[in-house]
């Protein structure tokens, strides 16, 4: 799915280390180390019916990705929290909303990967958007790619940063071949997860996902597994052959800026649906539990 300008956007305002700008205005230092070196990490969120769907997780795992990148003079999570709603309520957004948020290492007093050359502190991006899931609804279609996971021997892709060319040759890979988006395998030949999803699938009333070595434990992967548990459906973490995927009974892709989506086709070979029902079970109690969780905004703070 190509994803298109929404004219709603037009005139939002984003936060940008301290300040609430204009779209035109919204702009960043070339001495940033997210423009040197994409060297920043990030969470997407989402917000549903005033809430801000598993916040505090999100920013948890973007507080111990900043630490694992050594980062200095790192916002704390109600400074945080501050600058979304701020940015929120600067927008009049309560629903059918994605936020990219993103934290740089900061300004640079001069070019470098130096990281000492980082004398400002970390700078904080809040880009809300109106944004729809992105894939549709009914399926997508997925090519495997060239392109090899990073595995932590490489760069581990426990850090959620925002050097994302890995992804981002995986998808050309996907658009050239006309596919949704590309399966991306680890250094051994297993299933590691997509370029921006990771991914599911079932087979004779079980759930079976990859083990998160070479891939991110996505939260919305977290939660699936965790619904499961709760309805006491099976699920099992294990090493996952692109044929166990070509004749599963279902495969579906798991991320916020997606939420839940099934798979129609792999590399030309149909998901032939044999109606394990388990798809439908966990994508409706998913739903049921972006409707009632999450912080409220908090405006008027």
């Amino acid at each position: 799915m190509l994803q298109t300008f929404n004219s709603q956007n037009e005139n939002i305002k984003i936060y940008i280390g301290g300040q609430l700008l204009d779209r035109k205005d919204a702009k960043i230092s070339v001495f940033d180390s997210v423009v040197q070196g994409g060297d920043a990490v990030w969470e997407g969120l989402r917000v549903y019916n005033g809430r801000i769907f598993c916040l505090d997780k999100h920013l948890q795992r973007m507080a111990d990705s900043a630490h694992a990148l050594a980062f200095e003079n790192v916002p704390g999570k109600q400074e945080i929290k501050k600058a979304i709603f701020a940015t929120l309520q600067a927008n009049g957004m309560t629903d059918g909303v994605h936020i990219r948020l993103t934290l740089t290492r900061g300004e640079k007093i001069t070019s470098g990967m130096d990281p000492r050359l980082n004398q400002q502190g970390c700078c904080l991006i809040v880009l809300a958007e109106w944004k729809a899931p992105v894939y549709d609804s009914q399926g997508i279609k997925l090519i495997t790619c060239s392109v090899r996971r990073n595995n932590p021997q490489f760069l581990d892709s426990k850090i959620h940063h925002n050097n994302l060319l890995n992804n981002i040759l995986a998808k050309i890979e996907a658009n050239i071949a006309g596919a949704d988006d590309a399966i991306m395998l680890d250094s051994q030949g297993f299933v590691s997860e997509t370029n921006a999803t990771n991914i599911f699938m079932t087979r004779r009333g079980v759930l079976y996902t990859p083990y998160a070595d070479s891939c991110l434990p996505g939260i919305t992967r977290g939660l699936i597994l965790e619904l499961c548990n709760n309805m006491r459906i099976t699920a099992v973490e294990k090493n996952l052959s692109l044929t166990e995927f070509y004749t599963a009974d279902e495969v579906f892709v798991t991320g916020t800026m997606g939420e839940l989506t099934p798979v129609y086709e792999i590399d030309g070979r149909a998901i032939i649906s044999k109606s394990s029902g388990i798809f439908g079970i966990v994508r409706e109690a998913f739903r049921r539990k972006t409707e009632v969780e999450g912080e409220k905004i908090g405006f008027g703070f």
